[in-house]
């Protein structure tokens, strides 16, 4: 596949859209409609058996969701991903890591954005008070018993893909130690 071109449609300080006419490999044409975001951390925090969520809402679903904390840097900036997971970790639930584990990397939607992630354990915690953004003055954070945070992935009580594949990053962590 050729990409012929590039057009920004939208851009707001999270993401930017473009469109790009693309050539296929038999001469056909198309177009791609691809959100462009930066890239994010999610943070898996680790106590025991315990495991912090955040919830908040997600405007897009019009519903609150509990989900790992994560995020961007700000205006779309480019951040060394263990920072900017030692940030979201900080921000969202006030929570500091003396250990952190890079577990892998996901692809939030491939097929519609380039915005790519990486998953971090955060284990040793001490706790603090958060130190949230303006959008995320409704959130809550709470500690899960492990237990009770798989019944709610299997119950649909947590349905961020991103959270889900986290877990899975986890559990194949621990089965590999």
């Amino acid at each position: 596949m050729e990409k012929l071109g590039s057009r920004q449609v939208y851009a707001n300080p999270w993401m930017t859209v473009r469109e790009d006419p693309i050539r296929r490999a038999d001469g056909s044409t198309g177009i791609y409609g691809v959100v462009d975001k930066p890239p994010y951390a999610l943070v898996i925090p680790l106590d025991g058996e315990r495991l912090h969520l955040v919830e908040q809402f997600r405007y897009p679903l019009g519903m609150r969701r509990w989900e790992f904390p994560q995020g961007t840097a700000p205006d779309r900036a480019d951040v060394d991903p263990l920072v900017l997971a030692e940030r979201e970790l900080r921000e969202e639930t006030g929570l500091r890591a003396g250990r952190m584990v890079e577990l892998g990397t996901l692809d939030v939607a491939p097929g519609l954005t380039s915005q790519r992630g990486r998953v971090f354990l955060a284990t040793e915690l001490t706790e603090g008070a958060p130190e949230r953004e303006l959008e995320e003055q409704d959130m809550r954070a709470a500690w899960f018993p492990r237990a009770e945070v798989e019944a709610m992935i299997a119950r649909g009580q947590i349905t961020d893909a991103q959270s889900v594949a986290a877990y899975t990053l986890l559990l194949l962590h621990e089965y590999r130690a």
